[in-house]
């Protein structure tokens, strides 16, 4: 290796690792915190990891009191249930502050889940960190993940928060069909339109 390539190497790993601390998680990356537990609306402390898929796996953050979640939600419910029986590991991960909104508290959140019918968990990141890790911002916002751990897809559920009778682009799930027949995502990232996450401190 040469004077100069062990002088831009430090350099290219220096970018890659600053790309990642400083915003959103990369096409292509790892899943982070994969093991941080968290309790679910049935009482049982889960992590990501735990509810991985043979195909892929699907993280969506979201929460109760955002209008945007409330709009996407029960589309998420639906293609959540629907792609656990197809490989995909399914879960929603509220990480707001329940002292900036009420309706985010843990018991808001099972009475939510039942309501909804939530067949997959949905669980409260108590530190935030989980969401920090990802780069997560808003709510809506969805990771999702192949057979390999890796992220093939960020953003939005579709195009249409207002109406799902009027999408035009499905990209979640058109993502979920690619992982769960093992092929490329058509579409790999997309502007998540939502609440700002309300952080812990």
């Amino acid at each position: 290796m040469t004077g100069k390539s062990l002088f831009v190497l430090p350099l290219v790993l220096a970018a890659a690792t600053a790309a990642h601390a400083g915003g959103v998680l990369a096409i292509g990356s790892a899943m982070p915190s994969g093991d941080v537990k968290m309790k679910s609306v049935d009482g049982k402390e889960m992590s990501i990891s735990d509810v991985k898929g043979a195909q892929g796996t699907l993280v969506v953050f979201t929460c109760n009191h955002c209008p945007f979640a409330k709009m996407w939600e029960t589309r998420i419910v639906e293609l959540g249930n629907a792609y656990q029986a197809k490989g995909i590991g399914v879960i929603a991960v509220n990480a707001n502050d329940p002292s900036v909104a009420a309706e985010d508290g843990y018991d808001q959140m099972v009475s939510r889940a039942k309501e909804k019918g939530f067949a997959f968990p949905y669980v409260v990141d108590a530190t935030s960190g989980v969401a920090k890790a990802f780069g997560a911002a808003r709510t809506p916002e969805a990771f999702l993940f192949d057979k390999d751990g890796k992220l093939v897809y960020h953003g939005a559920v579709d195009d249409n928060g207002q109406d799902a009778a009027k999408v035009d682009k499905a990209y979640l799930k058109d993502a979920l069909d690619a992982v769960a027949g093992g092929k490329a995502v058509p579409v790999a990232e997309t502007k998540s339109i939502g609440c700002s996450i309300k952080f812990r401190s």
